[in-house]
């Protein structure tokens, strides 16, 4: 599958390890996909992530990111929706620190945070899904080619901690087809 992949979509598969050594499980996920493809410039998917406004809040997602890996990988609306179950997820949070020190549920996958950098982090079940997700979308659009862009369709065209991230930041499914849809800028 991989030689299908565009020299943007291979940039962002090499450069989300290098996010994974961020505090957390070490794994790459949707979160590490995400952050690199905001890395991309020139690129289709990078481009309709500008025109969406996202790069420009680049700080924010990864404070969004962030936070939802110091949850446990919850997002802020499974957050809320705990909430109005009565559960403060935030309270949780606190007392499972104060009894296993910051960022516990981080590695709650069992695996120590990684420290340092490593040339190879594994690719976790969320970004495996994303990966398998962008060759369906290109199937489905009639590309022969898997591109970046491939890449940001499969993020939010299923739940997921990206999907859901892109969400708080105002960006849907369909704000990301009708980018995408728009012909390109001659520059």
């Amino acid at each position: 599958m991989f030689e299908r992949f565009t020299a943007s979509a291979r940039d962002v598969v090499r450069g989300a390890p290098a996010y994974a050594v961020r505090p957390g499980p070490g794994t790459v996920g949707e979160g590490e996909l995400l952050l690199a493809l905001l890395d991309g410039r020139g690129s289709p998917g990078a481009e309709a992530l500008a025109a969406l406004g996202v790069r420009e809040r680049r700080a924010s997602v990864m404070r969004s990111l962030d936070e939802a890996r110091r949850r446990g990988g919850l997002t802020a609306a499974d957050a809320e929706a705990l909430a109005g179950l009565g559960i403060d997820v935030a309270e949780v949070v606190t007392r499972v620190e104060q009894a296993h020190g910051a960022g516990a549920l981080a590695t709650a996958s069992g695996r120590p945070a990684r420290r340092g950098r490593s040339l190879r982090s594994p690719f976790g079940e969320e970004a495996k899904s994303v990966l398998e997700r962008s060759l369906r979308v290109a199937l489905g659009r009639g590309d022969k080619h898997i591109g970046d862009e491939h890449l940001l369709l499969a993020m939010v065209a299923k739940p997921g901690l990206a999907a859901s991230v892109l969400a708080e930041h105002g960006v849907t499914h369909a704000d990301v087809i009708r980018v995408l849809a728009k012909p390109a800028v001659a520059g």
